[in-house]
C-alpha cells in the first residue's frame, strides 16, 4: 500500500523534482486515490508507464487561473466531472437541486460546475489555447452521441462538439488512455489520432473513416425527428461491442463525429495489473480539515472484482459504459487486495463488499459471447434466459472462502446488486446457501423494480414470477439457518410503460406481500439508456413499438405515493390515484384494500350509538 499521493499543487511538483507534469487531469470530484474511482485508475496506469500525472481535483472554475497552477504540461490535458453526471450529482428528478455532495469534501455542494466537463475544457481553453484536450468519464462517455438533456428538455449536441475537446475516450479507458499517451508522447498531433478504439473525434466530413463505419445520422434532422432519434440509438446499442461494432457517424454540418468501436476488455491478466497499482485507498489528506469525502465510506474496505454487466436493463447505463461482456480478476489478485485492507489503521475486521456491477457475474454469459460479441437483438436473462446462458458460481464462491480464511477478517458482506434471476438458475444451491447464511447484513437488497409485466418487458426484467420464486426460497434459508433477515426491494416508479393502474397492481402485490417501502425511486432519465429514449420518444428503441410516457409532475407524484400507500401523508394522493386508476374497489376497510375511505372512522377510536342513530366518541 502506498502512502503517497500524486502532485495536488506546484509545491508537491518541486518535490518530486518536475519542470512539469505531462498530463494535468481536471475532475469535479474531491481526490480520492482508490480504485473505485476512474481518476485513481488511470492516473496510477499511466504513472506505471512513466508518465508524469498531476490531479487539480475541483478547481476554481470561475476563471482560468486555478487551471495554471501546474504551468502549460507538456502533453495535455485529460478532464472528467467524476465518478457522475455532473447533472445528476446536482439535481434530484425533481430538478431540484441536491443539499449534499458526496464525492466532495464534507458533502458541501457547488464545488463542481453544472455541466462540468464543459466548463472545464473552456477554462482551459482560456489559458492554454490549442493544447489537446481528452474528455472521458461517466459525463463523457454517455453524452458521446447527440443525446436528450433531461434537463433542457431538447436533444444537446455530443459534448465533444459541446466542450470543444480533441479527444474523447469512452467505456472503461484504460486502453485507449495509455494508447493516446503513448502516441502524444512519440509527438503525433491530437488531430491525428484517428484509429484509436474507445474514442470518439471529429472530422471533415469528406476525411477517411478508419473503421468500417454505419449511421450517418444528421443531428439537425436528430433533435426535431423522435422516431429517427430512436432509430440512432437502437444503432448505437447493437454496435456496443468490441468483436463485431462498427465505427458509427454522426453529421454536424461540415464536420462528422466519428465514434470508434469500442476498445476489447481487459482480460483477467489484465485487470490483476490494474488493481495491483499502489493506491492509497482513501482521499488525499487536504481534505481532513473538511470533514473528508463521504464516498470512501461505501467503498474503503469493499473490493471490485468484476466488469461488465450482462443482465440488460434498459434504464441502465452499463450497456453503453462498461458493456456487456463480463470479465473478472483473480482469486489471486482479489486475495492480495483484501490482504493489504487488513493492514490498514482503521480497519475493523469487515469487508463491506466483494462485488462489482453485479456481484455474482464472474464470466462472459456464454461461448458464444466470448468468440463471436454479444448479441445485438437479444438479452440474456430476460424476458427469459437465452439457452446458451452459463449459469455457476462455483468459483466466485471460492474466491469467498479465500478471504474467509485471511487472518484479521471477520465477515465479508455482499451489497452489490445480486442478480437473483441469475442465482435461482444455478441447481447447485451452494451459493445461495453461502449468501444467506454468511454474507448478509441483516438485509439483502435485491431489484425487481416492479410487478407488471407490461412494464418489466420495457425494464428489460423477468416475470415477477422470478422473483416470487427467489423470494420463497431465501427466507426459507433464512428460516433454515435461524436467521432474522429481510429483503429490501428496489422499486421504480413511473418508468416508461406504467400507468397508474401498473402502479395500484403494484401497490396492491406490496401489500399482499407485507411491503412497506421507505424509499421509492422514480424514473430518472438520464442520459445512454434505452429506458431515456422510451421517456423522451415514446418509443421503444429495441423494438420500434410505442410507448405510454408518464411526464405530469402530478401523474409522478400519484405513482411514487401509491407505491408507498401506507405512508400516512400520502393519503389523499393514494385516493386520487385509486380513482383516476379506476380502482376504487382497493379503497375500503376490507383487508385488500390500501386505503381507507375520507371519512372512515380512525380504528383507534371508539364511537357510542345515540338514541337519533348517530355517534359520538
Amino acid at each position: 500500500m502506498n502512502d503517497r499521493f500524486l502532485p495536488v499543487s506546484k509545491k508537491d511538483m518541486d518535490e518530486r523534482h518536475w519542470d512539469r507534469p505531462d498530463f494535468v487531469y481536471v475532475t469535479g470530484d474531491a481526490y480520492v486515490d482508490h480504485p473505485s474511482f476512474g481518476v485513481a485508475i488511470l492516473s496510477r496506469l499511466l504513472e506505471s508507464k512513466g508518465f508524469r500525472v498531476a490531479i487539480l481535483a475541483q478547481p476554481d472554475y470561475r476563471s482560468p487561473d486555478d487551471f495554471m497552477r501546474f504551468g502549460r504540461p507538456r502533453l495535455g490535458f485529460l478532464v472528467t466531472s467524476g465518478n457522475i453526471d455532473s447533472m445528476v450529482a446536482h439535481y434530484t428528478v425533481a430538478k431540484r437541486r441536491r443539499n449534499e455532495d458526496l464525492y466532495s469534501p464534507g458533502g458541501k455542494t457547488g464545488l463542481r460546475p453544472d455541466r462540468a466537463l464543459i466548463v472545464y475544457c473552456s477554462r482551459i481553453r482560456q489559458a492554454y489555447g490549442d493544447i489537446p484536450i481528452i474528455i472521458g468519464g461517466l459525463e463523457a462517455s454517455l453524452r458521446r452521441f447527440a443525446h436528450y438533456d433531461y434537463w433542457d428538455d431538447a436533444v444537446r449536441k455530443s459534448i465533444l462538439i459541446d466542450s470543444g475537446a480533441d479527444l474523447l475516450s469512452y467505456g472503461m479507458g484504460e486502453r485507449s488512455i495509455l494508447r493516446i499517451a503513448q502516441l502524444l508522447d512519440k509527438g503525433i498531433p491530437v488531430n491525428k489520432l484517428r484509429d484509436i478504439r474507445g474514442t470518439v473525434y471529429l472530422a471533415d466530413a469528406d476525411d477517411k473513416i478508419h473503421f468500417e463505419s454505419v449511421g450517418g445520422f444528421n443531428y439537425d434532422s436528430l433533435k426535431h425527428d423522435k422516431r429517427l432519434y430512436a432509430r440512432a440509438f437502437s444503432l448505437q446499442y447493437r454496435e456496443q461491442d468490441a468483436v463485431n461494432g462498427k465505427a458509427i457517424t454522426e453529421i454536424y454540418g461540415n464536420k462528422i463525429l466519428v465514434q470508434n468501436p469500442p476498445a476489447f476488455p481487459l482480460e483477467r491478466e489484465e485487470l490483476d495489473e490494474i488493481y495491483a497499482l499502489p493506491f492509497t485507498r482513501n482521499y488525499h489528506p487536504m481534505y481532513e480539515p473538511l470533514g473528508g469525502v463521504p464516498a470512501i465510506e461505501e467503498v474503503k474496505f469493499s473490493i471490485t472484482h468484476n466488469r461488465g454487466c450482462f443482465g440488460g436493463c434498459n434504464f441502465c447505463a452499463l450497456a453503453f459504459h462498461q458493456g456487456r461482456s463480463v470479465r473478472s480478476r483473480s482469486i489471486e489478485s482479489v486475495v492480495r487486495e483484501a490482504e493489504e485492507i487488513t493492514k490498514m489503521p482503521d480497519f475493523k475486521g469487515f469487508i463491506h463488499d466483494v462485488g462489482g456491477p453485479t456481484a455474482n457475474f464472474r464470466y462472459p454469459s456464454c461461448e458464444h459471447q466470448i468468440k463471436n460479441g454479444v448479441c445485438s437483438n437479444k438479452k440474456c436473462l430476460a424476458p427469459t434466459p437465452c439457452k446458451n446462458l452459463r449459469v455457476d458460481h462455483s468459483e466466485y464462491v471460492e474466491l469467498l472462502r479465500r478471504l474467509e480464511r485471511i487472518p484479521k477478517i471477520k465477515k465479508i458482506f455482499i451489497r452489490s446488486g445480486i442478480r437473483f434471476d441469475y442465482l435461482i438458475l444455478d441447481k447447485n444451491e451452494t451459493f445461495f446457501k453461502k449468501l444467506v447464511r454468511d454474507h448478509v447484513s441483516g438485509q439483502l437488497k435485491v431489484a425487481p423494480e416492479h410487478c407488471c409485466d407490461n412494464v418489466l418487458s420495457l425494464m428489460g426484467k423477468p416475470n415477477i414470477a422470478v422473483y416470487d420464486k427467489f423470494r420463497k426460497r431465501y427466507f426459507e434459508l433464512t428460516k433454515s439457518f435461524g436467521k432474522e433477515q429481510y429483503l429490501v426491494p428496489y422499486l421504480m416508479s413511473s418508468h416508461p410503460g406504467s400507468t397508474l393502474a401498473d402502479a395500484a397492481v403494484l401497490a396492491s402485490y406490496l401489500k399482499k406481500n407485507n411491503c412497506r417501502p421507505e424509499q421509492v425511486q422514480d424514473f430518472y432519465p438520464t442520459p445512454g439508456t434505452a429506458s431515456t429514449v422510451m421517456y423522451y420518444t415514446g418509443i421503444n428503441p429495441l423494438t420500434n413499438k410505442k410507448v405510454y410516457v408518464v411526464t405530469d409532475p402530478h401523474e409522478k407524484a400519484l405513482q411514487r405515493a401509491l407505491l408507498q400507500w401506507s405512508v400516512p401523508k400520502n393519503a389523499d394522493l393514494v385516493r386520487e390515484a385509486l380513482i383516476r386508476a379506476n380502482r376504487r374497489d382497493l379503497i375500503g376497510t376490507q383487508e385488500k384494500c390500501l386505503i381507507k375511505p375520507k371519512n372512515a372512522v380512525p380504528d383507534n377510536i371508539k364511537y357510542q350509538r345515540k338514541k337519533d342513530g348517530k355517534y359520538k366518541r
